[in-house]
């Protein structure tokens, strides 16, 4: 398996949107479009098995800019996102001014055990390395609630698309990206029950007519991405 070598985001701080949205221009659709689809996918998921939102607490883990916050922020009781680059984190208070942000090591998540109601990592754990991947998922169910829902989205490497766009991020260079089987084991691995698994984004287009094709077409491993959520039983 390739090495993976550091990526140091802080030096992207200032034009992180810009390098993923010239990674993707050959799509046809901008940043927001893919963040504005996982914001939906995350949404109803904490909707249909956590209930009322506005008692959630929720934690974003490798928050980055808070790309994603912004959209979510408003739907829980709060929310935290916890990253290992100070750069990032200021600029993601700065964006996000009603979300708490931290830093943290990578490896151990600065909370105590049963925080969160909801834990999610939106296109991280491919950044983090391969021997890590099960503490990662180890940390999330601990610092989750029982009968919390942890969700993890990642790049699908099944994808030809997906790949072309991960190549040409400089951010994402000797990126290691996850099977969907590997997320699923990682997360029985941790004692996290499977709830719900998609393949996700299979046509670049804002017609809604393509969000409800997809749901029928979740299971044919050629979206551009793919998710896992499970609860702490």
């Amino acid at each position: 398996m390739e090495k993976q070598t550091e990526i140091r985001f802080d030096n992207y701080v200032d034009n992180y949107k810009h390098k993923i949205q010239d990674s993707i221009d050959f799509i046809g659709q901008d940043v927001d479009f893919f963040i504005d689809i996982k914001s939906t996918i995350l949404f109803n998921l904490a909707k249909r098995y956590l209930g009322k939102l506005e008692t959630v607490d929720a934690l974003d883990i490798g928050s980055g800019i808070g790309l994603i916050d912004k959209n979510i922020h408003s739907f829980f009781r709060s929310l935290t996102g916890v990253d290992v680059e100070n750069g990032v984190v200021e600029k993601a208070k700065i964006f996000n001014p009603g979300v708490h942000y931290k830093i943290y090591n990578g490896k151990t998540l600065p909370f105590e055990n049963e925080t969160f109601h909801l834990v999610f990592a939106v296109n991280v754990i491919h950044h983090v390395p391969t021997e890590q991947w099960r503490d990662f998922l180890n940390e999330m169910q601990r610092v989750l609630k029982q009968g919390g829902l942890a969700v993890v989205f990642e790049h699908n490497p099944l994808n030809p698309l997906t790949r072309k766009v991960v190549r040409e991020c400089e951010f994402d260079r000797n990126a290691v990206l996850l099977r969907h089987k590997k997320l699923k084991e990682l997360f029985s691995s941790s004692g996290l029950k499977k709830i719900d698994n998609s393949y996700i984004i299979f046509f670049p287009f804002k017609v809604k007519l393509f969000r409800i094709i997809e749901k029928y077409l979740k299971w044919i491993p050629l979206g551009a991405q793919h998710y896992v959520a499970g609860r702490k039983p």
